[in-house]
This record gives structure tokens, sequence and C-alpha cells, in this order.
């Protein structure tokens, strides 16, 4: 029976844990390194000269502008333009005391307002020579954020590939289970059927798993089964031949004393005739068995829906009970019917019984009464069979093709029959697959 797979359990749950949990893992990571690298930006950035020589490197190039340019310190829409090119650094200009540009205010005319270059006390002045003069220039740039953004990126890319990397570290789990899988059923493939699949986990990769090593179990048993019956064939053919050669030899012999004329009496002469004529239809008999046989061990079976052993059987048994009956045995019917319901082919039930019938009617003792009675085993229904043995006064020849007969039909309705005797008492077992409600 196929496993049943909790949610929880599934493959698609796992999955979402793994991605959670990655993904956990990965902010956390990414805050830890944010706080590192504002830490480190932080503290090169305030405890180095950096700051320094970028103001001096950028008005180094402002110089150089405003030299290719001629531009004085009035000429507010160039120096807009070459600090918006810049994109990190704003400018501030100062001539006679006055402040002539202001980047962040770039549309106004300032040198018609008096403020003092003093007036911000934290900016730093450097010296630049202009068309009209000489000015004091205040440079400031942000050049940490250039830092923060590579930082932000590294630390990003390094999360990402942290979460991909317990991603793919989950899911390579995953993936050697469904290669070893696949290697077992290579395995299988090559015919070694004992080889054991590995039932890992509790999810739909188990199942599947649990449903190979089913499958495996299953053809190994029907393998083992058909090598049974190709055994079971032999025997029975062998057999077949010995006993076809008895009375054929029989035959022979009587034919022999006819043609000679070796009798005493026309008593005598009709006795061998009778003896031919009992060991022809013996012949016969054996030929015919061994033709349904044949026939049966070739054929594909189509079973039925399932129904309840009552709905099946009852007709069955009630006129097997009496043709007994008629032939003069005492049937004791103990059977309480199953619960559980069975499959079959009717058409094989049918010659089974037949089979079991005509065996009763040969050998069983009609002094005795033949019991039938149900029995249920485990996951299985069925009925047993009972009867005494009589004691033949001529030794009846039997090689079991009837009772293997049944035994290869009820393999092929997936059932099992057993048949065992013990002195004089003999049994037949026939068991059917049980779906109870």
């Amino acid at each position: 029976m196929a496993r049943t797979t909790n949610k929880k359990d599934s493959i698609y749950f796992q999955l979402l844990r793994l991605l959670v949990t990655a993904a956990f893992v990965a902010v956390l990571v990414f805050l830890v390194l944010n706080q590192a690298g504002d830490y480190l930006i932080e503290n090169f950035y305030y405890n180095s000269d950096y700051e320094e020589r970028k103001d001096e490197s950028y008005i180094r190039k402002l110089q150089q502008y405003i030299d290719q340019n001629s531009l004085s310190s009035r000429d507010a829409d160039a120096l807009k333009s070459w600090v918006q090119r810049q994109q990190i650094v704003s400018i501030r200009v100062y001539k006679d005391g006055m402040q002539m540009f202001d980047s962040e205010y770039p549309d106004q005319e300032l040198w018609e307002e008096e403020i003092e270059a003093n007036d911000y006390g934290w900016e730093v002045y450097y010296t630049v020579s202009f068309a009209d003069g000489e000015a004091r220039v205040s440079i400031t740039g942000i050049y940490a954020y250039q830092f923060y953004n590579y930082a932000m990126i590294v630390e990003l890319v390094l999360s990402f590939v942290l979460f991909l990397i317990l991603v793919l570290f989950g899911i390579r789990s995953k993936m050697a289970y469904i290669l070893k899988l696949s290697d077992e059923v290579e395995i299988l493939e090559g015919g070694s059927l004992d080889y054991k699949i590995t039932v890992k986990g509790r999810d739909e990769l188990a199942a599947l798993a649990e449903g190979l090593d089913s499958m495996r179990l299953s053809f190994q048993d029907l393998i083992k089964q058909e090598a049974e019956m190709v055994q079971e064939n032999q025997k029975i053919v062998t057999e077949m031949s010995h006993d076809l050669r008895t009375p054929v030899t029989s035959i022979m012999l009587y034919t022999e004393i006819l043609k000679k004329g070796s009798f005493k009496s026309e008593g005598q002469w009709m006795e061998y005739v009778e003896k031919i004529d009992r060991k022809a239809r013996r012949m016969k008999q054996l030929t015919d068995h061994l033709f349904e046989y044949s026939l049966m061990a070739g054929e594909e079976v189509q079973l039925e829906e399932t129904e309840t052993c009552e709905t099946l059987f009852y007709d069955l048994f009630s006129e097997t009970c009496s043709y007994l009956a008629q032939q003069g045995f005492e049937v004791l019917f103990q059977v309480e019917w199953p619960q559980s319901r069975i499959r079959i082919s009717t058409d094989y039930v049918m010659r089974i019984m037949d089979n079991l019938t005509s065996n009763i009617v040969k050998y069983a003792d009609p002094s005795m009464p033949v019991v039938i009675s149900a029995v249920e085993e485990g996951n299985m229904t069925g009925f047993l069979f009972e009867n005494r043995v009589k004691k033949l006064e001529e030794e009846t020849e039997s090689n079991g093709i009837g009772i293997q007969s049944v035994k290869n039909m009820m393999l092929k309705m997936r059932g099992k029959c057993m048949a065992v005797q013990e002195g004089e008492r003999f049994q037949i077992l026939i068991l059917f697959p049980a779906q109870h409600e």
C-alpha cells in the first residue's frame, strides 16, 4: 500500500522552509555586513586625509576649467554646468568679502547680498584665479557616498551569493537522493532484484522509493511464481509421459494377445476388450486434461468487479452441493459468508469448482461427509474443502494435473491454492485477495 505523505513533509513545504531559512540568514548576514561596512567607512573617512585630498583634486579641476574658459567669478551658468558634471560636489565662491556663487542656489545673483566668507566657520577655503581676479572657493563633497554605495553593492552581492549557496546546498541533498534512486533503478534494470531500494525521509520521493521497492518485491514474487510454474509444468509433462506410456503398453499387450488368439474363451476375449476400452478411455481423459491445462497456461485472465463472497458463490455452491448429493455424498456446508469483497474470473471459478467436484466424485469416500467451510487468512478470503479418500479396489492412476490446473488458475487470479493429504484425510484450500469494507 502506497504511503500517504503529510503536507508538512512534502517537497513543496520543505522547499518553502529552505527558502525562508536561507532568506532569513542572508538578511541577517546583510545587516551584519552593513553595520561593519559603515563602521569601516566612517573610521577610514574621518581618520584620514582622504577628504582633503579629494577637495584639492576637485579644486585643481575647477582651476583648469576656469582657465580654459576664461571664467569670471560672476559666470554662474558655467560654474553651475561644471558642478553638475561632477555630481558629488558643491561650491561657494567669495570675492572681495562677498559671496558671488553658491551651487546650491545657482540661479540667484548672490553678489547683491553681503555675505561674508567667514560666515560658515566649518568651511575650508581655497584660492582660485578667475578672469576678474582671485577668489576664495569653499568646496564640499559627498565622497563617502560612493563608499557607501560600493559597500552596499558588495553586501547585497555577498548576501545573495550566501542565499544561493544555502538553497543549492539544501537542494543538493534531494538531488543526491534522486541520483541515488536513478542508480538503484539502473541496478534493478540490470536484473538485480535482490537489491533493496533506499527509502529515506517522509516526502514524495520517499513514497516513490517505497513504491519502487514494493514493485521490486512484487516483480520478484512474480518471477518466483513463474519459475515454480515452469517447474510444475516440467513435472506435469514428465508424469504425463509416464502415465500415457502405461495404458499404451497395456493396450499393445492386450491387442497382441487378441491378434494371436491367445485367449481361452469368449469371456476372456471380452475381458481383454474391456481392458483395452478402459485403457483407451484413460488415455483420452489424460489427453483432455493435458489439453485443458495447456490452454489455461497460455490465456490471459480478466478479473471482474469486486463483489461479496455470498453474491459470487451462493448459486455455485448450491449447484455443487446438489450435484454431490445426487452422486451419493453427504455435504456439510459450514460457511459463514465473509463481509470482505473479492475479484474473480467467473469462468475460472466455474472450472475450478468442476475440477474439485470431479476429484471428490472420483476419489472421495461417499460414506464420509464432504465438508465445505469459509476461511479468512490475513488479507485473503476463501474456502476449504475436506473429504476422506476412498480405498480403491483397482489402483487409479493420478498425475495431479487437475489440482495443478486449479493452482495455476488461482495464481492467475492473484490468489493461491494449497492441497494437503494426511493419511486418508484430504484438504484443499483456495484463497482470494480480499478488500475489507
